[in-house]
């Protein structure tokens, strides 16, 4: 990874929370936060991995279990937050579940689980911190997908939940703008993550990926996590309600190499 742009101690004094952040791409976003001075606490469902992150994140980082589908369980987590931390200046929802299915191939629980972890999940997190964040500018995340506003195939459970997440951020930025900041950060696809490894299982379906990728490369988990970085910094104070896409142009289309010159006059 290239220099970050943020300078050391950035968010110190702050305190983030991100659910789903024991591994993958959210647990990158709370490493970074950790290593610019937040406090951070990370949740997940399985006790055990909790703790393995907060010990590899460090900086006194704690690790908590919670299933973002339980409201109740999801509160209180973040109440053990503050009572541990303080007040809440970032919050990141990344909790998602996904896999490869037809619509007339999956069942109607197998659909629920993913709007359920993915959009309830957002809901449960964003609603459950409101009154523990430190306001004004308290900045919260989520983690959506570019499958929110392109139809993908083997992805209507998916392409669903994260249509409602996109839509979520923009209502709560709307109602809470005079507080909280609400965006959402779209990742394309990003090197060794469980997603990628779910959505693209085959060599066939990688290249069909990196097909659609205008840069010509594979992300970096370390890029999203600047990207969060700065939607939570000062540089972002006038930004809400906006979904960053961190994708190297995977959504704008076939990317495959042309002649480009037999288009030419």
């Amino acid at each position: 990874m290239t220099q970050s742009p943020f300078r050391d101690g950035i968010l110190d004094g702050k305190v983030a929370f991100v659910a789903g952040g024991t591994s993958g791409i959210n647990l990158g976003i709370a490493k970074r936060f950790a290593e610019l001075g937040a406090k951070v606490a990370v949740c997940g469902r399985n006790p055990e991995k909790a703790a393995n992150a907060a010990a590899e994140i460090g900086h006194g980082a704690i690790g908590l279990s919670a299933d973002v589908r339980d409201y109740g369980a999801i509160r209180a987590a973040m109440e053990h937050v503050r009572n541990e931390f303080g007040l809440m200046d970032i919050v990141v929802s990344g909790a998602a579940g996904n896999f490869l299915a037809p619509a007339l191939g999956m069942s109607a629980n197998a659909f629920k689980t993913v709007v359920d972890i993915d959009l309830l999940g957002t809901f449960n997190v964003f609603r459950g911190c409101h009154d523990l964040l430190n306001v004004p500018g308290a900045s919260l995340i989520a983690i959506t997908a570019g499958q929110a506003v392109n139809a993908v195939q083997l992805q209507a459970h998916a392409c669903a939940a994260k249509a409602g997440i996109n839509q979520l951020v923009r209502v709560l930025a709307l109602e809470w703008g005079s507080d909280v900041r609400v965006n959402g950060i779209s990742p394309g696809p990003i090197a060794n993550t469980e997603g990628m490894a779910r959505l693209a299982p085959d060599a066939d379906t990688r290249q069909k990926h990196y097909d659609r990728i205008a840069m010509k490369r594979w992300g970096e988990i370390e890029e999203i996590a600047e990207g969060a970085v700065f939607l939570c910094s000062n540089a972002a104070r006038y930004i809400t309600g906006t979904i960053l896409d961190i994708d190297g142009g995977s959504q704008l289309g076939d990317a495959t190499p042309r002649n480009l010159e037999k288009g030419l006059a």
